[in-house]
């Protein structure tokens, strides 16, 4: 029989049970101090005024959009090599999502990209009234050509490190780039809640949006049948902050780890004809993997890779699939292929492999021996 290598898996330890018991048989479930401490870990951790935890990092980036609240059929450039949400949320506002494309090298989006679509819309571009940046796979953006941008265009600037949370631009840590930014802690993330989210922001007015509009529109008072706007049910409940709190105390360790199995694997691939891993750029001083991935040279087959793989027992899967390509897009906006020749052209070679805190060197070396030879079968 061959191993079992998932392509995740969470880190729970003794702690994480023991506080989320204490939790349960306090009774109190949803809406409890445990919120409040891990919001106030989570500011301190990232280096902003204000931290509201939510139940996803989708909803963290949807109340974020709420409060710009851009107009109807505003254009608004975001990337398509994410997760569907990053592209999802400008549509929730009835918006329009402009694709920029991406770096060749570290898959985020490319500035260069992003001035080319503003040049190449002179005539239409006060109807583009922002951008949302993803710090993909754990390496930011570059930040300050971002910025520079968004400044020169008057564009508003949101982060989208829902998969970066640790990582630092310039010894500036992601999150804290725009109006606001979001993590999430699904459990394939550094850190998990199980479910959940967090938005975190210097701006005030934004903070208490935030926290009435997660919690149906209540207002700050929180008198419980008195709501002072349209909002929804986006808490987050008790036993998933609880969890949080406890990892967040562990996060730097467990970076620290993923840091670890990310060298290894570097440094087994060098020896993979056919293979690249990803480039970490001089402006990213710190890097906080969220998955491993590789990218394969061009002529070999990726499904093929893909299904030899998961023969062997490795967890392995496309990451990611252009959100422009989606047939949801397809459909309501007519993409097609050729639109955007980096992504694409990244999207159809990648293979996210198996990358958690605590993968052994001799698992990764099993990974990697498979790599090697599904590489050669598809070649």
């Amino acid at each position: 029989m061959p191993r079992k290598i998932p392509l995740s898996s969470p880190e729970i330890g003794k702690e994480e049970i023991d506080e989320v018991l204490k939790v349960l048989k306090s009774g109190i479930l949803s809406i409890g101090p445990n919120i409040k401490n891990f919001e106030g870990k989570m500011a301190e951790y990232t280096g902003v005024k204000h931290a509201v935890a939510v139940n996803s990092g989708t909803s963290a980036l949807s109340i974020i959009m709420d409060y710009i609240n851009p107009e109807e059929n505003s254009k608004i450039i975001t990337t398509a090599f994410s997760f569907v949400t990053s592209a999802n949320i400008i549509l929730y506002k009835k918006c329009i999502p402009v694709f920029a494309d991406i770096d060749p090298e570290t898959y985020n989006i490319s500035p260069d990209s992003i001035k080319c679509l503003i040049d190449s819309d002179k005539g239409d571009n006060e109807k583009i009234k922002g951008l949302i940046g993803v710090d993909v796979f754990g390496q930011p953006c570059d930040w300050d050509r971002i910025n520079d941008i968004c400044k020169k265009q008057d564009l508003f600037l949101v982060e989208d490190s829902c998969e970066a949370i640790g990582a630092e631009y310039k010894n500036k840590k992601c999150g804290t780039f725009g109006i606001a930014g979001t993590f999430a802690f699904y459990p394939n993330k550094q850190m998990t809640t199980g479910e959940g989210g967090i938005i975190v922001t210097d701006d005030d007015k934004l903070n208490e949006f935030a926290r009435s509009i997660r919690n149906q529109g209540r207002g700050i008072e929180e008198n419980w049948l008195e709501h002072v706007r349209l909002g929804y049910n986006y808490r987050m409940d008790e036993l998933s902050a609880t969890l949080g709190m406890v990892q967040i105390e562990k996060l730097e360790n467990f970076i620290q780890k993923r840091s670890s199995v990310a060298d290894n694997y570097k440094k087994l691939l060098e020896k993979v004809n056919g293979v690249k891993t990803l480039k970490i750029e001089e402006f990213t001083t710190k890097m906080s993997y969220f998955v491993y991935v590789i990218l394969l040279d061009k002529g070999i087959n990726r499904d093929g890779v893909l299904k030899d793989l998961s023969n062997c027992g490795v967890g392995c899967r496309n990451y990611f699939s252009p959100i422009h390509l989606q047939p949801f897009y397809r459909k309501k906006f007519g993409f097609k292929e050729g639109m955007l020749p980096v992504t694409e052209d990244i999207s159809s070679r990648t293979v996210a492999i198996p990358f958690h805190n605590n993968l052994s060197y001799g698992d990764q070396e099993y990974v990697v021996d498979n790599i090697k030879k599904a590489v050669e079968h598809n070649s």
